[in-house]
């Protein structure tokens, strides 16, 4: 499918997470462990929140191991949120629209997974997007339909609710054309203050999903390691597979859960689709 990545905290090189780390992000496009598929070279994106108004992006449909553009910015950009995906496309075409994350005001949002039999159910979905949404949606993927059917049953107010509601909405209308299992995801979602990270199936044999230890923690387990001296407290990270192997680094989302991340803390809870 995809592999991912979602930090928050003290400003940053986006090199420190997205190229120097042993199994980074930039290895996973070539090595993924613990992906649906080894490779994932259908494009890629970035977003972060700099000293514009809104989240900035970046999408490019070559494969990150072999862009030059991205290397470049990932030395240079520093930010204190920032989203990085890299793509294996479950049908959708090849081409920037396509590329995660997406972007809707102050919002970005990305997925690793997929809408099962989009075909089959991508009309009635479209038609549930809040008219004043739908002339935003420029690519053809499920994700960026599935993000647009969030902010239509309220993401802006209540996350967490509103994708409880979406998938809900997506699950009943999959049954509706028999599909046995309708979804397939990891979600991450973030307002640049706080960070909302997602882990359901329908099937409930989600994609695999991470966040970092606290930083504290880590640097009582690794007093030489200069990049956790760094970084302050409040910083955390989530990842679709860990970046290296320090043991006790990484903490696995449970299964049907949602975390929420807001100045360093994450809370844990159970995700529960509802009737949209």
């Amino acid at each position: 499918m995809c592999r991912w990545m979602a930090y928050s905290g003290s400003p940053v090189l986006l090199e420190e997470l997205l190229i120097k780390p042993t199994h980074s992000l930039i290895d996973q496009s070539l090595h993924s462990r613990l992906g649906a598929e080894t490779t994932n070279g259908d494009g890629f994106g970035l977003g972060w929140y700099g000293s514009g108004e809104g989240p900035a992006v970046y999408h490019s449909v070559a494969p990150a191991w072999n862009d030059r553009n991205l290397l470049d910015l990932a030395r240079h950009l520093e930010a204190p949120v920032f989203f990085a995906h890299i793509r294996a496309s479950s049908g959708g075409a090849i081409q920037q629209t396509n590329c995660h994350p997406f972007r809707h005001g102050h919002w970005l949002w990305m997925h690793n997974g997929l809408i099962s039999d989009f075909d089959a159910v991508k009309r009635d979905l479209a038609f549930a997007v809040d008219p004043s949404l739908y002339a935003q949606i420029e690519g053809s993927t499920d994700t960026e339909l599935f993000f647009f059917l969030a902010v239509t049953f309220g993401l802006e107010d209540d996350p967490p609710a509103a994708v409880e509601r979406a998938v809900g909405f997506i699950e009943e209308t999959g049954r509706k054309h028999e599909v046995k299992e309708p979804i397939q995801m990891t979600v991450a979602t973030t307002d640049g203050a706080s960070l909302w990270v997602f882990r359901y199936s329908s099937e409930g044999r989600s994609r695999s999903l991470f966040y970092s230890t606290d930083v504290g923690t880590l640097r009582a387990q690794y007093p030489d390691n200069p990049v956790l001296h760094e970084v302050s407290e409040e910083t955390r990270l989530v990842v679709s597979e860990p970046l290296g192997d320090l043991a006790g680094a990484w903490n696995e989302v449970p299964e049907s859960s949602y975390a929420v991340i807001h100045e360093g803390q994450e809370e844990l809870r159970p995700f529960t689709p509802r009737q949209a």
